[in-house]
């Protein structure tokens, strides 16, 4: 029962990756069935009691499916990088819940097996420890703390320990007392260690599934057309609060149509916050579908929470919302989202980010046609805020809006436009205003959303005609801001009042730029960019680490530290294919370049931002890693080897350059 209760607190270190009862559903058989099959089978052959084991085993499986699953050996596989790519909490799907269940029942069948059939004192509990290793592993990113769980395991192992020495039961108690002493010290050394602050996270290096087309048909495609038919229900949406309903998110533009570079990764609802993190608004919202067609689920400016959708996924960079299969009539969710509320400073005082892949422009001859208009639009403004704000007001004063013009967003169709129809919906005002923007250095993107609807009350009836495209230019600190470049049906007065709020704004600042206000707003900075965080993660002297944790600890940490570097890199190079190999020999570079997590960084970019010997070595092998991407047939060992010689020679050169104290730092951190 010891070695069952091991077990099961061990798959309870999985309560940060999936909160709530479904977890101690799928643990309490897993831990208790081999317990009872190593009792009755204590004096049989070890074959039948793992033959037993293993039928029990599938039957487990039964309830945690609600059935019979033909994937169910796929499952186990794959369950443990479909948690890699999942954002925690996640969805207590049967596909992921089977790995906590296989690994407490491996870890109760080998404990309960070594209980009976040995004399080994806590050799038996060695598995479930392997199992809440592999638990901290995958719930770093999790809300909660496990520290709780290893005081329990140690309280339990020292019970297990004190039973097996054959003393008397008196000792229970002492050996009871002895472990909650030592969990109690655990618990007041584990914050301090410099991996809490830092811990090492396996999501880092978990590849993403790749952009995806989620829709045969794009919402920007669909707003000529829902504007045609007004009158036909989408949703309704209950807030306290009207907003515009975003649904989509473009950020990429080849000349004829707008697509989304979105990496959609799995959640159980939480959604990551964004860049800006000053002060907000907290808006509530709950959604009800009615003829809304498509995957992608409304909401009010970046998500923080979801909750009811099963099988939800969001992209991390725009906070879209993506359901696994078309909701039907009258589904509904909750959503809770910020709103920023940037001071007039923070906006003064605004830079663009840096990001060429939203600064490309197709090539072309429309090009310098809206590189032209762009600087007559913002002539006399330096500050990238107030020229955006000039940009806006232009192509809203220089066109109509106009629910009858042709559809499109091509690069001609938007020519037409500009020079000679003068007339558009949303989609043509939002795409030109996006491309314009790209020629002056602005990061844009287009979002498709709507309207807050029709009112009655707290509940808003949105429908075909409140759709709507706007733009958004982002901004270091603050994230991506909306500018809505589409003028009122019949000027500034039938316009939303979310737009109408926003271009009230834009004139005041406009204002203040003309006053000076620029100017004087230069040295601010964002709310929320503090400087402190560096010292309070700073932790305590190490004195008092090595009086607390012990010196054992720090001998078993520095050996990590130590080993882990060239094990990641020994397996990189060992590899099966040359295809991996490469991979790996530019993953490994990225690393040593101290750009493991900018993975939006293409292989360009990396190389254009060294020099040197680093970026001798560095461009070929950038070569032969883009040969990989594109032509993984035609990779050789050769090239395998090429790769490597020149991932090594970055590695020594950036060594060569790097301090002493800074390479020691970095290891002792598992960087």
């Amino acid at each position: 029962m010891l070695v069952a209760a091991v077990a099961g607190v061990a798959g309870w270190g999985f309560h940060r990756v999936f909160p709530g009862g479904d977890l101690v559903l799928a643990i309490i058989p897993a831990a208790l069935a081999p317990a009872l099959v190593a009792v009755f089978t204590a004096n049989r052959p070890l074959w039948l009691a793992l033959a037993l084991d293993l039928i029990l085993w599938f039957a487990g499986t039964i309830p945690l499916y609600r059935g019979l699953e033909p994937t169910l050996l796929a499952d186990v596989a794959n369950s443990w990088h479909a948690l890699l790519t999942t954002l925690l909490p996640a969805q207590p799907e049967p596909h992921l819940l089977v790995l906590v269940h296989t690994l407490v029942w491996a870890a109760a069948t080998i404990g309960a097996e070594t209980l009976t059939r040995t004399r080994t004192r806590i050799i038996a509990a060695l598995p479930a420890l392997l199992v809440y290793g592999v638990a901290l592993l995958l719930s770093v990113d999790g809300a909660g703390s496990n520290l709780p769980v290893a005081a329990a395991l140690i309280v339990l192992i020292g019970a297990l320990a004190t039973l097996r020495d054959d003393r008397p039961l008196g000792w229970l108690p002492a050996g009871i007392a002895a472990g909650t002493a030592l969990a109690a010290l655990a618990l007041v050394a584990a914050p301090l260690l410099p991996i809490a602050a830092h811990p090492y996270n396996p999501r880092e290096h978990a590849d993403l599934p790749p952009p995806v087309r989620v829709d045969s048909v794009s919402p920007l495609d669909r707003v000529s057309a829902w504007l045609q038919i007004p009158d036909r229900e989408l949703f309704t949406v209950t807030s306290d609060k009207p907003l515009n309903w975003r649904l989509a998110v473009l950020d990429r533009y080849d000349g004829v149509r707008w697509t989304s570079a979105a990496r959609f990764q799995p959640t159980g609802g939480r959604v990551p916050e964004g860049e800006w993190t000053g002060k907000a608004d907290v808006v509530r919202q709950k959604v009800t579908f009615d003829g809304l067609p498509g995957t992608w689920l409304p909401a009010a400016e970046r998500p923080e929470e979801v909750i009811g959708v099963r099988g939800l996924a969001v992209d991390l960079e725009s906070g879209v919302l993506l359901a696994a299969a078309k909701p039907g009539k009258g589904f509904s969710y909750e959503v809770t989202s910020r709103v920023p509320r940037p001071s007039k400073e923070d906006l003064l005082a605004a830079t663009p980010a840096h990001d060429p892949n939203l600064t490309a422009f197709p090539e072309g001859p429309q090009r310098a046609l809206f590189g032209k208009l762009a600087q007559e639009a913002v002539k006399g403004a330096d500050e990238p805020m107030r020229q955006a704000y000039r940009l806006q007001s232009y192509l809203r004063a220089n066109a109509r809006y106009d629910v009858t013009a042709p559809p499109g967003h091509s690069l001609k169709g938007l020519e037409f436009f500009l020079q000679t129809a003068h007339r558009g919906t949303s989609e043509q005002f939002a795409t030109t205003f996006a491309l314009m923007a790209r020629t002056l250095g602005l990061p844009s993107r287009v979002v498709v959303g709507f309207r807050p609807g029709q009112a009655s009350g707290e509940v808003y009836h949105v429908k075909s005609g409140h759709v709507m495209a706007w733009a958004e230019i982002k901004f270091e600190g603050l994230g991506w801001r909306p500018f809505y470049p589409t003028p009122g049906r019949s000027g500034a007065k039938d316009d939303h009042e979310v737009a109408s709020a926003a271009i009230e704004e834009s004139e005041e600042l406009q204002g203040e730029f003309a006053r000076g206000g620029g100017e004087r707003a230069k040295t601010s900075q964002p709310q929320g960019a503090g400087d402190g965080q560096e010292q309070e993660s700073a932790g305590p002297s190490l004195w008092v680490i090595g009086a607390v944790a012990g010196g054992g600890v720090l001998v078993a940490y520095a050996v990590v530290a130590a080993a882990l570097p060239w094990w990641r890199r020994r397996n990189r190079r060992r590899a099966g294919g040359p295809e991996q190999r490469v991979l790996g020999a530019w993953q490994q570079t990225c690393e040593d370049l101290g750009l493991r997590g900018d993975k939006a960084l293409t292989a360009e970019d990396i190389v254009a931002r060294q020099s040197g010997d680093t970026s001798t070595h560095l461009r070929p092998l950038a070569d032969i890693s883009n040969l990989v991407r594109y032509a993984p047939d035609a990779v050789t060992e050769e090239a395998a080897t090429a790769a490597w010689h020149h991932s090594d020679a970055v590695h020594r050169a950036v060594r060569a350059r790097t301090p002493l104290t800074v390479r020691l730092r970095r290891r002792l951190l598992l960087r």
